[in-house]
């Protein structure tokens, strides 16, 4: 079999395993994140699995709620955070979602879980990312990272984690999307700016709204 058809195996059945293991987490941090925006709070975006979080923010087809996280972002008590390390280690990562806990931010982590129980802590709690976090979301990465063995290279081959948190986050985006609705609330969807009057229903229906309701 060739390699091409080997990943595109692979993917689907990482992505199958990701539908069915993590439905339930899934629909929790949708419906959470639905209940913070109708409250008013803000949801925050940080790095996930190498900058996937960027198909979710200001894109054509998605919500005007998602912001990226910055370093000069003021997190507040309600707010929703969403942080990744597929390892669960990762210091800067696990720095951010502990102060972000104690100031009483939800915290939503993608990680591998497989990867997170075979390593050790780093941070000074002696936790990982899953052990601080508000809902932990398993990206189903294998330890490691990468999903196929090729022969003559010594590496394992295909990194899981990215294709995965992505295809998780629009879910939770449709759980969310999904229960805005049933409550009574439409929330802001946007337009590719680049199709004709994208660009002005965004600008002038959907940003104002924002501004405005916070959805």
């Amino acid at each position: 079999m060739e390699l091409i058809d080997r990943y595109q195996l692979a993917v689907f059945d990482l992505l199958m395993k990701a539908r069915k293991t993590q439905r339930e987490a899934i629909e929790n941090v949708g419906k959470m994140i639905a209940e913070a925006v109708e409250g008013g709070h803000k949801v925050y975006l940080s790095g996930i699995c190498h900058s996937i979080e960027m198909d979710s923010i200001y894109r054509g087809g998605g919500p005007i709620f998602y912001k990226k996280y910055e370093e000069n972002t003021e997190l507040k008590a309600g707010d929703v955070l969403v942080v990744s390390s597929v390892s669960g280690r990762t210091l800067s990562v696990v720095n951010l979602a502990y102060d972000a806990v104690q100031k009483g931010v939800k915290v939503v982590a993608f990680t591998s879980m497989e990867y997170a129980v075979a390593v050790d802590p780093v941070h000074e709690s002696g936790k990982k990312l899953y052990e601080i976090a508000t809902y932990t979301l398993d990206n189903c990465a294998p330890a490691a990272e990468a999903m196929l063995d090729v022969e003559g290279i010594e590496a394992k081959y295909a990194a899981a984690s990215g294709i995965a948190s992505d295809f998780i986050m629009w879910s939770v985006t449709s759980v969310c999307v999904e229960q805005m609705l049933k409550d009574g609330y439409t929330p802001g969807i946007l337009k590719s700016a680049n199709f004709p009057g994208g660009n002005d229903y965004n600008k002038q229906i959907v940003e104002p709204h924002y501004d405005e309701f916070g959805w």
